[in-house]
């Protein structure tokens, strides 16, 4: 009887032993990100050995990676209650209710489990400091302070200073963070996610070229980590937005190591749909329409794909396909996944289905729908700012000014955006070219787009008081309006205009447009001066006649100023 008690135990450990052993094993094929891997063997070792917590945990984990919540939430509900490490599901429970915004229950999750844990909670600290970083909102502040208590329980862990570094960059403490990485790598030699995240700090401080020798020393160490080959790409992509005359060929390299990522990671749907993101950034939009078709037939319900096609369709002159796509899309999927872009195509679509083939809008309804649209997606990006600029271009060019401003308006809502004054001025320009043309009747219902004119010319000569037209066009915009008060400010704009100009030199005040703006200016300050300071007044008609010595309303009005 002994000897067989005695043969049991010896199974028992074993199973032990090969369970820990397979499950660093998953842990590294988690780290390169095969995710479909390892929920295969996450699967399996959730059915030999069902009362390991931590299988239970790592498989939430791995559906978390791969979109999929409701299959991570039975996972974890099913974790919890096993007697091995159970308690790490509490944190995977957590970390879901922080995905649903319910920091109040996320917390209480993450207490509970710390009080089951043991007074060496390293790896419970690291996996709360990852749940605040992956939440909808994450808690950067909360991050970091799990990530000091994980590295104060255990200084020698690389897998604790990893997290802290995650968690100081999240913080925008890119050196201490930097320090952090260096630290994981020289406690764990085999590490690569440290110099991985090394590497991507030096890539984000745009030394494309040392990034990418970095990732290149990592592939030498071991060609199939898919991460690397990641990082390149988006290091590639990066370069090719920083500097334009490299655009195609640096998305062509981007492409072709996003490409060797697919291979080492999941040739599934899942990656498949990374693939269509990555084309989505590097505007391949006949590969995103195609990619997507071919996603389609692998999987006819996830609605991502109606996504894909939208934009593809959208930006490949489809639009009522667009349309029908990204309805689709957003009325499959909870709303909270639905993003500012996700309007912005939709609107483009519309946009295209409301004007004629000279741009011209002819079906209001459809545009109405667009700006509703457009105005969804800036609420929820203000850094698609770019976007509505290049739609009120067209717009302005089509000379549909009072909806071009519409566009613009919404383009300024992000006043950091490096067009922020240019955008201004179009707004300003928009409603002036609209309503220079309009009875007083009709000006006298543009109160308030005058209003927005005169704020947005203003906010334009903030950013850039050297910029002269701005000033210029400030006044014809309130001459436009034609009240006391505005031919008063109209003089102010001029005078601006007048001081900007000469301050640049005999050079710039020689221009031909110039000459024609100043005569324009001077003759308009001169007549405004006429009945209050004749002084003023003559000034600036002789300066007016030194432009233009034959035109008659100057000749005239210096005549009768002299008398």
């Amino acid at each position: 009887m002994r000897t067989i008690i005695l043969s049991s135990f010896v199974t028992i450990l074993s199973a032990v032993a090969v369970n820990a052993q397979d499950l660093e094993q998953v842990k590294k094929t988690i780290d390169a990100e095969k995710f479909s891997e390892a929920r295969k063997s996450l699967k399996s070792m959730v059915e030999t050995t069902p009362d390991k917590g931590k299988n239970y945990f790592y498989l939430g984990q791995v559906y978390l990676a791969l979109e999929k919540q409701d299959s991570a939430k039975v996972y974890f509900e099913k974790g919890k209650v096993t007697k091995d490490a159970g308690h790490l599901n509490l944190i995977g429970l957590g970390q879901l209710n922080l995905l649903e915004g319910n920091s109040s229950a996320a917390e209480t999750n993450f207490a509970s489990a710390l009080a089951i844990a043991k007074k060496k909670n390293t790896e419970e600290q690291i996996f709360i400091t990852q749940a605040y970083l992956k939440a909808t909102n994450p808690d950067v502040s909360k991050a970091l302070a799990a990530a000091k208590l994980a590295v104060a329980s255990d200084p020698k862990s690389a897998l604790a200073q990893i997290a802290l570094g995650d968690a100081l960059v999240a913080n925008k403490n890119i050196n201490d963070a930097y320090v952090a990485y260096r630290t994981a790598g020289e406690l764990d030699k085999t590490s690569l996610r440290a110099p991985l995240q090394l590497a991507i700090i030096t890539r984000n401080a745009q030394a494309f070229p040392e990034a990418l020798k970095a990732f290149n020393d990592i592939l030498a160490i071991n060609p199939s980590y898919g991460p690397a080959f990641r990082e390149k790409a988006e290091t590639n992509l990066a370069w090719a937005y920083a500097k334009k005359s490299l655009f195609e060929e640096k998305i062509a390299a981007a492409l072709e190591d996003y490409k060797k990522y697919m291979s080492l990671t999941d040739v599934s749907t899942d990656a498949k749909i990374k693939y269509a993101d990555f084309l989505i950034l590097s505007k391949k939009w006949k590969e995103l329409e195609a990619e997507a078709l071919a996603i389609q037939k692998l999987d006819k319900v996830n609605p991502k794909v109606f996504k894909y096609l939208g934009y593809a369709y959208s930006e490949n002159g489809n639009p009522d396909g667009a349309i029908k796509s990204l309805t689709d899309y957003m009325t499959k999927v909870d709303a909270k996944k639905i993003n500012g872009k996700d309007y912005l195509y939709l609107a483009k679509a519309k946009l295209a289905t409301s004007m004629d083939d000279k741009g011209i809008i002819s079906n209001q309804t459809k545009f109405s729908e667009a700006i509703s649209d457009l105005t969804k997606a800036a609420e929820l990006n203000p850094n698609l700012n770019t976007e509505f600029t290049e739609i009120g271009i067209k717009l302005y060019s089509g000379k549909a000014y009072l909806e071009a401003a519409k566009l613009f308006e919404l383009a300024v809502k992000n006043t950091n955006s490096k067009s922020y004054s240019r955008d201004n001025f179009l707004l300003g320009n928009s409603i002036l070219f609209y309503a220079e043309s309009k009875t007083a009747a009709q000006k006298a219902s543009l109160t308030a787009e005058f209003a927005k004119a005169n704020n947005a010319y203003a906010e334009a000569i903030r950013i850039s008081p050297n910029t002269q037209d701005v000033y210029f066009y400030k006044g014809q915009l309130n001459r436009v309006i034609g009240t006391p008060e505005a031919n008063a400010q109209a003089v102010l704009d001029y005078e601006g205009y007048v001081k900007t100009v000469t301050s640049k030199g005999e050079t710039e005040m020689a221009k031909a447009a110039v000459k024609e703006n100043l005569f324009e200016t001077y003759s308009f300050i001169g007549a405004n001066y006429a009945t209050t300071d004749k002084a003023k007044a003559i000034e600036n008609f002789k300066k007016a006649a030194e432009i233009n010595p034959n035109d008659v309303f100057v000749k005239e009005s210096l005549q009768a100023l002299n008398k």
